[in-house]
């Protein structure tokens, strides 16, 4: 979240970017309330003090009658003072409450826009791919070749589930240990983390647990929910912390399960593997200082190119805009591959890099003590490294072949142990 006093001192900024991003949230509200906190604590501390006093005066030689007026001003002052700390914690849980509605700013480059039309392309890598046969998406190709199965997922599971089969295994866990060993190469440490998680720690986040606009499985009675994304278990790994200085910056890798609910996610290109209730994701975290943030952001940002570019994969950089970041980002890029099934072919997101600030670090409480000995929070980011159902999607329409079979690009192929995908077996 912000912090209280930036809100109330910079309160026309604040509800201006709130409104770019075509959120609903109430900044008055929360300058309001943080006013009347600061009330309420400077009239808490006035009792307390009296209280001091009284408890001081009580120490010294008094006559009776003098010692009883203390003694009903002391009861008096402890009434007051409960009813003052009740007032002063409701007061905080509401300004709280209305303080994690508000967005992160955004960056002053950030396109303003509504929706993921109004990204900015800012670099493209490869051209779209071209065939001299009629190219087919990677549902058909996958049903052909026999690696996935929807249809029986559905039976199993409903929709938006699948099977991978065959060479269709081999594939993800040679996307994931492929990425996994670059990710090494650059100093991350691996993890795989649990696929469930606190309500907690998804809120600070910056998930919404429960209601209309959750994406995330509930654990009913339980507390708990089902991640969506690393993101969410690597950066509740040090919540409550102070991280000492000098072990930062912090470069985690985490490798998990996602399960999304995607309502309302329905749409010409939503069909096959684009949006899907599971899929495996290896997922790329940082926690560092304030001021490295913007070059960690370039580093992420570096890593996902390198991975698509050594998977021959044609992908744009575009700089997302206002009202397409999620509430905690200050800057998101994301990469889009091109995806030849779409149609005559279109572009669609495989990954996604964000700076958060040091907005999920304030809810979750992540701090470091810097050198003048004050207790500061983090700056943390997050990025996509590789998303596999959509990775696979790219791999099947772009390396597709006129006889249906499709090749791996070259640095997959020690990883799979395989050149070619052929022909679903007779």
């Amino acid at each position: 979240m912000l912090d209280y006093r930036f809100i109330a001192e910079n309160l026309q900024a604040v509800e201006k970017n709130i409104a770019d991003r075509h959120m609903k949230a109430d900044a008055g509200a929360v300058a309001r309330l943080f006013a009347r906190r600061t009330e309420l604590s400077t009239s808490l501390q006035g009792l307390q003090q009296q209280r001091n006093v009284n408890a001081a005066a009580m120490k010294g030689k008094l006559e009776d009658s003098a010692r009883a007026a203390l003694v009903e001003e002391g009861k008096k002052l402890k009434d007051s003072i409960a009813a003052a700390e009740a007032e002063l914690t409701a007061a905080e849980a509401e300004l709280d409450k209305e303080a994690r509605k508000i967005p992160n700013m955004a960056h002053p480059d950030a396109p303003v826009g509504k929706e993921d039309k109004d990204n900015l392309e800012v670099k493209r890598v490869g051209e779209p791919t071209t065939f001299d046969f009629e190219p087919q998406d990677h549902v058909k190709l996958g049903q052909d070749l026999d690696i996935i199965d929807f249809d029986s997922a559905t039976k199993v599971s409903g929709t938006k589930f699948y099977y991978l089969k065959n060479e269709g295994v081999y594939l993800e866990l040679g996307l994931v240990r492929y990425a996994l060993d670059l990710l090494q190469k650059k100093g991350f440490t691996p993890f795989i983390t649990p696929d469930i998680a606190r309500e907690e720690i998804l809120e600070g986040i910056g998930f919404v647990p429960r209601g209309p606009e959750s994406n995330v499985y509930t654990l009913e009675g339980e507390g708990t929910c089902l991640v969506g994304t690393a993101e969410i278990t690597l950066g509740g790994y040090y919540s409550n912390t102070i991280i000492p200085k000098e072990k930062l910056p912090l470069r985690m890798a985490g490798l998990s399960h996602c399960f999304r609910r995607e309502a309302g996610a329905a749409g010409q290109f939503s069909k096959g593997l684009f949006r899907v209730h599971q899929f495996t994701k290896l997922e790329m975290f940082v926690y560092c200082l304030p001021e490295e943030s913007e070059s960690f952001h370039q580093e992420l940002r570096s890593v996902e190119e390198e991975i698509f570019s050594s998977l021959e994969i044609p992908f744009r950089v575009v700089d997302t805009c206002t009202g397409d970041l999620g509430a905690p980002a200050y800057r998101k890029w994301d990469l889009e591959a091109w995806m030849p099934g779409r149609g005559s072919g279109d572009w669609g997101e495989i990954t996604s890099t964000s700076n958060c600030t040091d907005y999920q670090a304030r809810r979750l409480n992540v701090r470091y003590k810097d050198d003048d000995g004050k207790n500061k929070f983090v700056h943390m980011l997050n990025g996509t490294a590789v998303a596999v159902s959509r990775a696979i999607i790219a791999i099947l329409e772009n390396f597709q072949q006129s006889d249906g079979s499709v090749r791996l690009p070259k640095a997959l192929v020690p990883y799979c142990g395989f050149e070619y995908i052929k022909k679903a077996r007779e």
